[in-house]
């Protein structure tokens, strides 16, 4: 038996939904943006093989690798239900960059589990599985949050809930719109980029971004564009991200003249993501971003749809 899995790159946050939004991310071109895992039978024990452009920026030790410690997981619990014997061989092929803002290592994490999941015939219910995602992806980012996680698996939009009998939820998207997003080459670590942002806000600007966010989830709902525009404001964390993005500032001036929706970053960034309902526009400002915000061969620039289905099997 083997199984190959694909999960979307995804953005979080959203400019309004800091740790609480978060959305999985299709090419219109059709293009695979996301990490691979694919897992099949060997005699015995368990091997790691990555490849892929960004193999080189994860640790040589295959023990440090966080998609061969999903699979130490998986085994230890299956060991005690006698559930696994003989051996099985992974291969990551890590096609997202790390430290993108486009949910690098959800992506490993979210294909690495599933692949798993499915290969020993979904000991996990779906549920439970995304609590697990939640607590490996963690490790990585330096706390627990889904924003990335659940919609990598899930795909959509999701909102993240975190009550004790649903940790999200997908809530209604603009399908006539069309996401950029430019990833820069720049690599920044999300856990340094979180410490930028200040342990304690006022008590305005925590009202603001109540409103802000909910606001937007209402113009979801009412599938009312101009709204949810109008709403899409980061209060918590880009006034204080902005400045370690090089060029994040100049590229959202230039986009608003152009005439785009909105524009943010693309979790803790340097990925930036812009909106337009054009499809014309979207191309226009794929093209200037192409040109003055990647900063090296390593940058690239997408035109995205909401992806709908998550992680899958290909």
């Amino acid at each position: 038996m083997s199984v190959k899995v694909y999960a979307p790159a995804s953005i979080a946050n959203i400019s309004v939904g800091f740790d609480t939004l978060g959305a999985a991310l299709a090419p219109i071109d059709g293009t695979l943006l996301g990490d691979t895992v694919s897992i099949e039978a060997i005699d015995t024990g368990v091997t790691l093989v990555v490849k892929g452009p960004w193999a080189h920026k994860l640790p040589t030790d295959p023990k440090e690798n966080i998609v061969y410690q999903c699979a130490e997981f998986f085994i230890y619990q299956l060991t005690d239900k006698s559930a696994f014997t003989g051996g099985i061989k992974l291969t990551l092929e890590k096609n997202l960059p790390v430290g993108s803002g486009l949910g690098s290592s959800a992506s490993s994490v979210v294909a690495a589990l599933y692949a798993l999941n499915e290969y020993f015939s979904t000991p996990f219910t779906e549920a439970d599985l995304l609590l697990v995602m939640g607590k490996f992806e963690g490790q990585i980012s330096g706390s627990v949050h889904y924003d990335n996680v659940a919609p990598c698996y899930l795909g959509k939009m999701q909102l993240i809930l975190n009550g004790k009998s649903q940790v999200c939820d997908a809530i209604p998207n603009f399908n006539q719109w069309y996401w950029v997003m430019s990833y820069s080459g720049v690599s920044l670590s999300t856990a340094k980029m979180r410490q930028l942002m200040p342990d304690q806000y006022d008590k305005s600007i925590a009202i603001e971004f109540g409103r802000y966010l909910s606001t937007f989830v209402h113009a979801s709902y009412k599938q009312d564009e101009a709204l949810a525009v109008d709403a899409l404001q980061d209060v918590l964390a880009e006034p204080y991200r902005a400045a370690a993005i090089p060029g994040y500032m100049e590229a959202k001036t230039a986009l608003q003249i152009m005439g785009m929706l909105a524009t943010g970053i693309s979790g803790s960034g340097p990925t930036l993501f812009s909106i337009t309902n054009s499809l014309e526009k979207a191309e226009q400002a794929k093209a200037w971003l192409d040109k003055h915000y990647l900063n090296d061969e390593n940058g690239f620039s997408h035109v995205c749809r909401i992806d709908p289905k998550g992680v899958r099997i290909i």
